[in-house]
């Protein structure tokens, strides 16, 4: 999440008048994230979430987008819908960007998970996974393996001004992975980002799941490891918390289970996982506008998880 796009009180209040939702009371930009541009937006009926699309994200993909959130939440996972006006209509447009008015959820993202925590996501991931068993929508990975060769291309040489000699080590993993990549596991439509800023947790519960936009057709276990990746480390990447990974993988065997074919494949999933967020994050170093409320994040974080993994 992250604001990009200015709305005026006037215009949304003009949008809130197609919906059943109250007047607006206020409206606040949320700063955290790098994909779009959000709203916490309050009104005399309750709380909602306004999310202008960027860029990044594809006008022509939003129904999959759309349709995913509502197959999940018809089988009672907590995802947000996209509200649907008098019309009948999810999307909308806001200030020249395709928008939608979203649900709000309530809980709060942990930076320092707990093991109960962890195990909640790893549950969490597991139900979606089986929910989304049963969903026809597709949605090819735009940010898959031949996509992390593009994308390490158009840094170029300015991955070693984050670090020296990081661009021959990216050159060296892609290689790695080129050989070591699996091909003959199971795929399905995964959520592919979750990182605990888009898990709410409500104590040791889960109560949302949130950012389904990089959401596409991939390497079932492949969603396992970003999310391992993504929450068992510290911060900055330095310090793994085992108890933490090992509480994500139990978590989704409660409710699903991996094959042995996936577990042998889990260390290649899992450098996988840390270069693709690795150099987006550098994308994003490099090419935040200025002037832009949003907080980059550090590519290194992700390069010292690469190392982690990759000496296992």
């Amino acid at each position: 999440m992250a604001v990009y796009t200015v709305v005026t009180a006037e215009a949304l209040t003009d949008l809130l008048k197609r919906y059943n939702v109250g007047t607006l009371v206020s409206a606040k930009g949320i700063a955290e994230g790098v994909e779009n541009t959000n709203y916490l937006v309050d009104t005399t009926e309750g709380r909602f979430i306004l999310t202008l699309y960027e860029k990044r994200v594809n006008e022509a993909e939003l129904p999959f987008f759309l349709s995913l959130t509502d197959h999940l939440a018809d089988r009672g996972l907590a995802v947000p819908r996209a509200i649907a006006d008098r019309d009948g209509l999810q999307l909308q447009n806001v200030a020249g960007r395709p928008a939608c008015l979203i649900q709000f959820l309530p809980g709060f993202s942990v930076s320092e998970p707990t093991p109960a925590q962890a195990h909640a996501a790893g549950t969490a991931l597991g139900d979606m996974h089986s929910a989304l068993a049963g969903f026809a929508g597709q949605r090819p990975n735009a940010l898959g393996l031949a996509d992390w060769h593009t994308l390490a291309g158009r840094c170029g040489s300015d991955l070693d001004g984050i670090a020296p000699g990081l661009g021959q080590r990216v050159a060296d993993e892609l290689d790695w992975l080129d050989r070591h990549w699996p091909r003959d596991l199971a795929t399905s439509v995964i959520h592919a980002d979750l990182f605990p800023d888009n898990v709410l947790m409500r104590g040791d519960t889960v109560g949302g799941i949130i950012d389904f936009y990089f959401a596409c057709t991939e390497v079932r276990a492949w969603d396992v490891a970003v999310t391992h990746a993504a929450w068992s480390f510290d911060h900055d990447g330095r310090g793994y918390r085992a108890e933490i990974g090992d509480a994500i993988i139990a978590g989704y065997r409660t409710v699903h289970g991996l094959t042995a074919n996936e577990e042998a494949a889990f260390p290649a999933l899992a450098r996988g996982a840390c270069l693709r967020f690795l150099l987006t994050r550098a994308w994003d170093w490099l090419n935040t506008p200025a002037d832009a409320l949003v907080t980059r994040k550090d590519p290194l974080a992700f390069l010292r998880r690469l190392d982690h993994y990759a000496a296992q």
